[in-house]
């Protein structure tokens, strides 16, 4: 149509699944979805006029309920699972931001310090290294 965007298949947080196919893709009956929604499992999207729509992770989701459900584990159990992966996933990128940073800084550094000026040499006396156990103090005599 003339006026529109070109858009390509939908994306991974798409919305676009009837609760119908939803139920097939995901093995579970329309009913149970409407109960894991009401229960605060699963948020699909919703059109203007108010229908449920799926998106392919709402899918996938839904899936992994239905796995934790019938290993034996209740919805307040399957609840907090879910809490602690989105936890982790979200600790795991920021994990991984905080690294790019420090990766940066280190390049940062190392450039920095290519790019310094040779230091003179110092005109410092040269002390050897005290053998193990021993310390050496250095002062200065003040004048006055």
């Amino acid at each position: 149509m003339p006026g529109l965007p070109p858009q390509g298949p939908p994306g991974e947080e798409d919305s676009v699944f009837v609760i119908s196919v939803a139920a097939q893709l995901s093995g579970l009956h329309p009913q149970t979805l409407r109960t894991y929604e009401r229960v605060g499992l699963i948020t699909p999207g919703r059109t203007g006029g108010g229908g449920r729509r799926y998106s392919y992770r709402d899918i996938e989701r839904l899936r992994e309920i239905a796995d934790l459900t019938a290993a034996g584990i209740g919805i307040e159990g399957v609840r907090r699972i879910l809490d602690l992966e989105n936890t982790v996933a979200a600790l795991r990128g920021r994990n991984a931001e905080l690294v790019a940073e420090v990766e940066a800084a280190h390049e940062a550094l190392r450039q920095a310090l290519s790019a310094r000026p040779a230091v003179p040499p110092s005109r410092l006396p040269a002390l050897p290294q005290p053998p193990a156990g021993q310390s050496v103090v250095v002062w200065r005599r003040q004048r006055g």
